[in-house]
């Protein structure tokens, strides 16, 4: 059981993993009232004392995003009403990571809006997992402490799996530093794959930059979106003579296609943590979920008890 004065509360996307979180440490969740207005204006109302609290909102950036984003500013914005002390919004997935840039004329650098609309609602820090560009991280200007959920995964690759014929690949130059830490982690080369991106949701992909031919080959990203990538890399892969493919990925999101295309894919197994709900229509046999609850526990206690999250990674 922790100290007196931390509450946590969860929005609509992030109910059961904050659920874990709290059985975690010990105290109970925290009761929001989420409803509509007639005019369909949503309504947030905190059925607890916050006053003087030092308070943690979980809520991930999943479908419908625009109405879990809104749901997260009006409760933080609630909690600040209700004079919490400090409030901490707690975002597993942060989805608009992905507008990190402007590549194309006349469009929003949407990853920084949002950072900037979490600190005008109420939010005095962030935590957060596995933003898709470390650059990200800038975009704040209140603190912010980034989790990663690399360690989990690799644990579960270095109990079910032989190392020792392991590679670990990276789709493209820009998820090479990524997998450089996922390898290390697990003492294996890395290999890369030549990627161009066409367009959002298409890619075309080369050689391999290393040697894969009768090796059990791990993919792994930060979020699995669509599955095109994944898929395309796995083929790649199985091309150029991989005797297994597996892919392990931070966030899976799995929109649109993707059940579909891993479904019929040449991936023997696929690795993904809880920060994305895994709906029942999208749990394959060959789709595990991992539960990274403990880390935000632990991570939370710390930040409440004025300790150190970096030494999580250490």
């Amino acid at each position: 059981m922790i100290s007196h004065g931390l509450q946590i509360f969860a929005g609509n996307a992030s109910r059961e993993l904050a659920g874990e979180i709290c059985q975690r440490l010990g105290i109970r969740l925290g009761q929001l009232d989420i409803s509509r207005f007639s005019n369909d204006n949503l309504r947030v109302q905190v059925q607890e004392n916050v006053r003087e609290r030092d308070v943690y909102v979980v809520q991930s950036f999943t479908e419908p995003v625009s109405e879990h984003i809104m749901e997260l500013m009006i409760t933080l914005d609630a909690m600040r009403s209700a004079s919490a002390q400090r409030i901490t919004a707690v975002i597993p997935y942060y989805s608009y990571a992905r507008s990190d840039k402007k590549d194309a004329p006349r469009i929003s650098i949407t990853g920084r809006l949002i950072a900037d609309m979490l600190k005008t609602a109420g939010a005095n820090r962030v935590l957060t997992m596995d933003l898709h560009a470390d650059q990200v991280h800038g975009f704040f200007s209140v603190p912010v402490d980034h989790l990663t959920a690399v360690p989990t995964i690799a644990e579960h690759f270095r109990r079910h799996h032989d190392l020792s014929n392991m590679v670990a690949v990276a789709t493209d130059a820009g998820g090479a530093k990524r997998v450089g830490r996922f390898s290390e982690r697990l003492g294996i080369p890395m290999a890369i794959i030549d990627k161009r991106r066409v367009s959002d949701t298409a890619v075309k992909h080369g050689e391999v930059v290393g040697n894969v031919r009768g090796r059990d080959v791990v993919i792994f990203e930060d979020e699995i979106s669509t599955g095109g990538t994944l898929v395309s890399s796995a083929e790649t892969l199985r091309a150029a003579g991989a005797r297994s493919v597996h892919a392990g990925a931070t966030h899976g999101v799995l929109c649109g296609p993707a059940i579909e295309r891993l479904r019929g894919a040449p991936i023997d197994s696929v690795v993904v943590s809880n920060t994305v709900a895994l709906a029942r229509d999208k749990r394959l046999p060959k789709i595990t979920s991992l539960s990274v609850a403990p880390l935000f526990a632990a991570a939370i206690e710390r930040i409440h008890s004025g300790q150190s999250v970096g030494v999580l990674f250490e």
